[in-house]
């Protein structure tokens, strides 16, 4: 992203010589200090805290600004805006240089940077507004990154490793009684996840709806349409006695139920305009957000509860781990704990991807619960034109460096979605293939799903598009162009990446 950090950042700071009186404020925060403290000899901890403080003291002093400690893990960073360009042209090479250290610690110390600038006739204060805002969108997505904030508009560097999954229980046992809190105040309870709804996303809603039930209330899924790729998991739901009637709402029946009392418990997604119903998040006053997608630049505000943890699985994964600290004997009927193990399956493509020692526990939970991964293959099954359709977009893809995969699939199936994202996992088995990118026409859009298996940050490239994810898997909808002139830019954002 360094071009349009060139091209649009530095219009607000036309000339390095005529603002060095305009001050720019940096957060820093060292993304994993206890893990990393954790694998270095108590001898070695004093050496590695002293080498980091060094190399940061260092790099202020390079461009003329000022750092102080005020957290063992935390810095504030006091600088001209006009040492931007410098940083820039640098590509902000203390995230390297703070990675690179070794003090005997056994993973790399990764930082995350938020940096808050504005126009000469702002105060500091504004600047320091924007360099939170900033920090906490870094931490969002999953930390090793430098986030800058201008008036309107993010900047972003670095996000090339892999996030840090976070093994602390402490966090979601509050997160799980803060919700008990939130659902015991509420008369009214809606969950709404995005629009085009995949496995994760249905099988977090009814995990929710789970946790409703456990404080004997009742729970509204807002669904607009069961697509093609959670039919079957739909059909099996919705034959359970406790979601007959109005278990599933449509959105304009969910917004005339609703007030500005209603719980409205977002899932799989954090941005606004991708729910089910964006109107209902600005007439309620209380919305719990729950997502593991690395956090993008529009997000929901100001929420009564937000867990957002993006080295998880899936939104599934979070939500079991809420239910286990609520009631770790909670009674589940299949289809609900199939729901559930579907939603963390998908996600992690077979727990082939982003799988840690909890996502393996959650996954034993659910089974001892009653979930069976027989049953949840199945609802993985496609119909035989899709098939066919994936398999031709793999047999004809094309291949840049020899190394990155490139597809089109055909938009006449009956979910297009699915059938791209399959090819792009596909594609990945090729021997050489780090990362795959497959594209679909469908209406007035033009869908891409992207794949890597770590080398390629694909989330970077899909956000170029207006798009997003995670930095193994993402995705874009471009509306209103052609699918060649798509594809076209999609290979120039590839080897200018």
């Amino acid at each position: 992203m360094g071009a349009a950090f060139t091209n649009d950042l530095l219009a607000i700071i036309p000339d390095a010589r005529g603002m060095r009186e305009t001050t720019a404020v940096g957060l820093i925060f060292i993304d994993n200090f206890d893990e990393v403290m954790e694998t270095v000899e108590d001898i070695g901890r004093p050496l590695l805290t002293a080498l980091i403080d060094r190399q940061l003291g260092a790099y202020a002093q390079h461009h003329d600004g000022v750092i102080q400690k005020f957290e063992k893990d935390k810095y504030i960073f006091i600088f001209s805006q006009g040492m931007l360009r410098m940083m820039e042209e640098s590509e902000f090479d203390v995230l390297e240089k703070i990675r690179n250290i070794d003090a005997g610690n056994k993973m790399p110390v990764t930082l995350s940077v938020g940096i808050g600038v504005g126009a000469s006739d702002e105060t500091l204060s504004r600047s320091m507004e924007r360099a939170r805002a900033a920090i906490d969108l870094a931490l969002g997505r999953g930390g090793d990154q430098v986030l800058i904030k201008g008036p309107d508009k993010y900047y972003c560097f670095g996000g090339k490793t892999k996030e840090p999954e976070t093994n602390s229980r402490v966090r979601a046992r509050v997160k799980a009684y803060a919700l008990s809190e939130l659902i015991k105040e509420s008369d009214s309870i809606l969950v709404m996840g995005h629009k085009n709804p995949d496995m994760d996303c249905l099988g977090a809603a009814i995990g929710v709806n789970k946790i409703v039930s456990l404080h004997h209330k009742r729970c509204r899924i807002v669904l607009n349409e069961a697509t093609a790729g959670i039919k079957l998991l739909y059909k099996r739901i919705t034959a359970l006695p406790e979601y007959e009637g109005d278990a599933f709402m449509k959105p304009d029946d969910a917004l005339n139920f609703s007030d500005a009392a209603t719980l409205v418990i977002v899932v799989d997604t954090h941005r606004p305009s991708l729910t089910e119903c964006p109107e209902l998040l600005k007439k309620s006053k209380k919305i719990v957000v729950f997502d593991h997608h690395r956090k993008c630049a529009e997000f929901i505000e100001n929420p009564a509860l937000n867990y957002h943890e993006p080295y998880a699985s899936s939104t599934s994964e979070l939500v079991t781990e809420m239910i286990q600290h609520l009631n770790a004997e909670t009674a589940f009927e299949g289809a609900e704990a199939d729901a559930l193990l579907a939603g963390i399956t998908i996600d992690t493509k077979n727990f082939a991807l982003k799988t840690g020692a909890k996502t393996f526990e959650t996954a034993a939970f659910l089974r001892r619960r009653g979930a069976d991964s027989t049953r949840v293959r199945l609802l993985q099954q496609s119909d035989q034109k899709s098939y066919k359709e994936k398999t031709i977009a793999v047999n004809n893809a094309e291949f840049l460096n020899d190394n990155i995969a490139m597809s089109v699939c055909s938009g006449d199936v009956e979910n297009p979605t699915l059938v791209t994202a399959q090819a792009a996992d596909e594609l990945l088995y090729i021997t050489g293939v780090v990362a795959s990118f497959v594209l679909c026409k469908f209406g007035d859009s033009v869908l891409i799903s992207a794949r890597s298996l770590g080398g390629i940050n694909v989330q970077r490239i899909m956000e170029k598009l207006d798009g997003g994810g995670h930095q193994n898997a993402a995705g874009a909808q471009i509306k209103g162009r052609g699918l060649e002139d798509v594809k076209e830019e999609l290979k120039s954002i590839i080897i200018n990446a």
